[in-house]
């Protein structure tokens, strides 16, 4: 959760150099995410994706410090409806992978196509769910064919993690790469380039002064991303000066105490992440593949587990307020957030109500205390995680409904599982792919959902696809509050937090606030160290 421009005889488009001279001294940043592939067509997650800006070239993209997150031509130079269904994108003439291979619209057409053929379950295939087909009229033009007219939201996804444009010489056209054949294949064309690599333990970074996007001239230009197994270690780098800035994850505890460190900066931008419990509708009690299938008592579940939470209660021991209670499936903050969860269960005011749960256990033939295998991760969503689940934990069975079983899993394992139907409920977090509440929807309650929980409901996928397609700003805002009320009805995740961004920096360090906006990416090439 990329950047920049430049120049040199390989430059896109032949520009001119902007890059203002030889960028500053090397940057070092840490972080406790992981990479599960740099494939585009394989993973979903904000590790992998915030290494994807940096070195693959998108169609659409935002500048960095931009207070509205509407992406414009990255290495296009136009992009446009020229009929309701044909979204037709020019790219810059002249433009090349860092292998030195042209970069054109048969590229384009071969990422897209790839997405969809692939169609990986851990994977963004369902972001182009609206996407018919790819023509390519000549080198430099590229025709989307779209299922829906009017799709608001495409440009967006072409700045997602469906739009990382690959080199068609180097990636396979249906299966996944591993990352040691993508570093040899110098399929590179964005901001950097990487110069070394080890899979999670540090990533080397050189610019590429091939790129000539929206995002600017990398101000660094060479920049090494190291990862932590612990957080507290993170912490004491930064503190030290070992590493120069530290972006996910650390505690709020750590958080609250920097704050007061004179060495470093901590700087909180704009909030999309939403953590929340998905509930798998074969396995998790009375679902659809267990012993004792029942609909109803499955749903009597899931709503009684919605009465009894306590959000509020969450983000305050846990996360001393850096997360704030989230009663919906749009955070607030977006067009169209509402807050159904708030009223329609617990004590109506948000908290959580034991004798509402009891009640609609026992009108649903629900016998108590019912058992709930819940699965965590801490080393991908922080620490806190465990602290997080063990309250979750309590606050069930506090109200003697529930026996709840917690599990915690390592990330590249747990991606894996949770789509095999191993974890009836588990915990996942979400970084918006693109600024807009449709992000909230499309990947978790459309037909071939990123979730994978058997969830699906045709009133809902209706209003998703409309709402898409509506030009209508009030219009589109009333679907959007309308799919939220309908979800909250079947309740198929159950939102629990929102949060901010958060980024650590040594005092000598420019343009971290730029990278903390409501794009919610991550960019390095807006760092400097004087």
């Amino acid at each position: 959760m990329a950047l920049t421009a430049c120049t040199g005889p390989s430059a896109q488009g032949g520009g001119q150099n902007t890059s203002g001279g030889n960028a500053g001294a090397p940057v070092v940043v840490g972080t406790t995410d992981k990479v599960t592939f740099l494939d585009p067509a394989g993973s979903y997650d904000n590790g992998s994706f915030m290494v994807m800006n940096q070195i693959y070239p998108f169609l659409m993209n935002t500048k960095p410090g931009a207070t509205d997150p509407t992406p414009e031509p990255d290495i296009a130079e136009s992009a446009s409806f020229t009929t309701p269904t044909d979204y037709t994108v020019k790219l810059k003439p002249g433009l090349k992978w860092a292998n030195g291979s042209a970069l054109d619209s048969k590229d384009v057409k071969f990422t897209f196509d790839r997405q969809l053929k692939i169609n990986d379950a851990n994977g963004p295939a369902a972001l182009l769910g609206n996407l018919a087909s790819v023509s390519t009229p000549d080198a430099t033009t590229v025709v989307f064919k779209l299922k829906t007219p009017n799709d608001q939201t495409f440009p967006q996804v072409l700045s997602s993690p469906a739009g990382p444009i690959v080199d068609d010489s180097v990636f396979p056209a249906d299966k996944v790469l591993d990352d040691d054949a993508i570093i040899a294949g110098k399929s590179f064309a964005g901001p950097y380039t990487i110069d070394s690599y080890k899979k999670n333990e540090l990533i080397s970074f050189k610019k590429y002064d091939g790129y000539q996007g929206v995002l600017g001239a990398p101000k660094t230009a060479n920049v090494t991303l190291k990862y932590y197994a612990n957080s507290n270690n993170l912490k004491l780098d930064v503190q030290q000066g070992n590493i120069d800035v530290a972006w996910r994850s650390m505690t709020a505890t750590d958080i609250d105490s920097l704050k007061k460190d004179s060495k470093v900066n901590v700087d909180i931008g704009p909030g999309g992440e939403l953590r929340y419990i998905v509930f798998n509708f074969n396995t998790m009690p009375y679902g659809a593949k267990t012993s004792t299938p029942d609909p109803a008592k499955s749903l009597a579940v899931r709503q009684a587990m919605a009465d009894s939470i306590d959000r509020a209660a969450i983000a305050t021991q846990v996360y001393k307020g850096t997360y704030l209670p989230a009663y919906s499936w749009v955070p607030q903050g977006f067009t169209g957030a509402i807050e159904p969860l708030k009223t329609s269960y617990g004590d109506g005011q948000g908290g959580p109500d034991a004798d509402k749960a009891k009640k609609t256990l026992a009108d649903a033939g629900v016998q108590t205390p019912v058992t709930l295998d819940l699965q965590y991760n801490s080393d991908h969503y922080g620490p806190s995680s465990s602290d997080e689940y063990a309250l979750v934990k309590t606050q069930l069975e506090k109200t003697g409904l529930f026996k709840v079983n917690l599990q915690s899993t390592e990330w590249v394992t747990y991606t894996k599982q949770r789509v095999l139907d191993a974890y009836p409920m588990y915990q996942l977090g979400w970084f918006p792919d693109y600024s807009d509440a449709d992000n909230y929807l499309t990947p978790f309650f459309s037909a071939n959902n990123f979730l994978k929980n058997h969830y699906a409901n045709k009133d809902v996928q209706a209003k998703i696809e409309e709402q898409r397609s509506t030009t209508d700003k009030a219009a589109r805002t009333k679907l959007i509050e309308d799919i939220q009320t309908a979800v909250a009805k079947d309740i198929p995740t159950l939102p629990l937090l929102q949060g901010a961004q958060v980024a650590v920096s040594g005092k000598n360090v420019t343009g971290v606030k730029d990278t903390l906006d409501p794009s919610f990416k991550f960019r390095l090439g807006v760092l400097a160290k004087s």
